[in-house]
């Protein structure tokens, strides 16, 4: 069958209801490649990790912490909106308003983060599998207008669980000013090489990145793996 692309329209995406945490979102920028979009190794990254594990594990003690990870990336999108994070840090805790005690703990403060963003979650598909042996997204939204950006991506996050056969993905949106309207986690369902190549197929391009393009919304993705 052939599918008419100007009136095609993504099916609606299977959101469950919102995980009620707190989330602190931080970036670093070690030692990010300058021209390329995969990550060479780097003795400076690998010691910053080894710093934010030990670091993780201490803030994961706090009645206040759910989880606290830390991630290497593997890719990261060549974009002028990139962050450029090579390293990047998620901690969840009990409740939006336990961030700020997980923050003055001297653990976070050592951390000493290039970004950090506090959030909420506003979207939710499934539970975002921790595994360590996965493989996982962070896409970093900007837009003019926080609301309209939310539409689209609720226009298009079909694609994902339809196309792209992702089940989970956690929309974090910021509780404070912050240069993106949101950060979205996906944990890819498959290898790297097989979600690459769904974004490669005409239907992603059509169904997802000329109507958020269009629309004047503007995304840059990092891959990366847990440590």
């Amino acid at each position: 069958m052939t599918v008419d692309w100007r009136t095609h329209t993504n099916p609606p995406a299977p959101y469950v209801e919102p995980a009620p945490y707190g989330y602190l979102y931080l970036g670093f920028r070690v030692d990010p490649p300058r021209r390329i979009p995969f990550v060479p190794r780097s003795s400076r990254r690998r010691e910053a990790l080894r710093r934010c594990q030990d670091l993780t594990r201490r803030l994961q003690a706090l009645d206040e912490v759910m989880s606290a990870r830390a991630y290497r990336a593997v890719v990261i999108q060549p974009s002028s909106t990139s962050p450029r994070f090579d390293v990047i840090v998620l901690i969840e805790t009990t409740a939006p308003d336990t961030i700020a005690t997980v923050q003055a703990d001297p653990a976070f403060q050592q951390l000493g983060a290039d970004f950090v963003m506090t959030a909420r979650n506003i979207r939710r598909l499934g539970d975002i599998d921790s595994s360590p042996s996965g493989t996982f997204l962070f896409n970093h939204f900007t837009a003019d207008d926080a609301d309209r950006a939310l539409r689209y991506f609720d226009g298009v996050a079909g694609w994902f669980s339809h196309d792209a056969k992702v089940d989970d993905i956690a929309l974090l949106g910021p509780l404070d000013p912050a240069p993106y309207v949101f950060v979205n986690q996906v944990r890819l369902p498959g290898t790297l090489a097989e979600f690459v190549l769904a974004l490669l197929r005409p239907n992603f391009r059509h169904s997802v990145y000329r109507k958020m393009t269009g629309n004047r919304v503007g995304f840059a993705s990092i891959i990366c793996k847990p440590v």
